[in-house]
C-alpha cells in the first residue's frame, strides 16, 4: 500500500488518547495525532522509532500524524483508519 511521505522521529510520550508527542531528527518536538484509540501499551515506549505523515489541510488541528511504530522485530501500523485499504490490498494482490 502506497503511503504518504514519512517522517522518522522518536516517541517522547502518548496522552489523552488521541496526542503523542515525537522527536525529529533535528531535536525539534512535534504534537501529533494518534489516531488509535485503544491503549497501544504494548506498540510504543518512550524513545521508540516511528514515522508520522504530514497534512497540510488547514481544518485539521494538528498537521501530523503517528502512523508506524518500530517494535524492534518490524514496523506497526497504528492508523486504524487505514485498516480496511491495508486489507482490500493484501486480498486484491493474494
Amino acid at each position: 500500500m502506497q503511503l504518504p511521505p514519512l517522517t522518522a522521529a522518536r516517541m517522547i510520550r502518548r496522552y489523552k488518547r488521541f496526542l503523542a508527542d515525537v522527536e525529529l531528527a533535528d531535536g525539534s518536538l512535534l504534537t501529533v495525532h494518534c489516531p488509535n484509540t485503544g491503549s497501544m501499551k504494548g506498540c510504543w515506549a518512550p524513545g521508540a522509532p516511528v514515522e508520522i505523515s504530514f497534512s497540510d489541510n488547514p481544518k485539521r488541528k494538528l498537521a501530523w500524524t503517528l502512523e508506524r511504530v518500530d517494535m524492534g522485530g518490524g514496523w506497526v501500523g497504528v492508523h486504524t483508519g487505514r485498516t480496511n485499504a491495508v486489507v482490500a490490498e493484501a486480498i486484491r494482490e493474494g
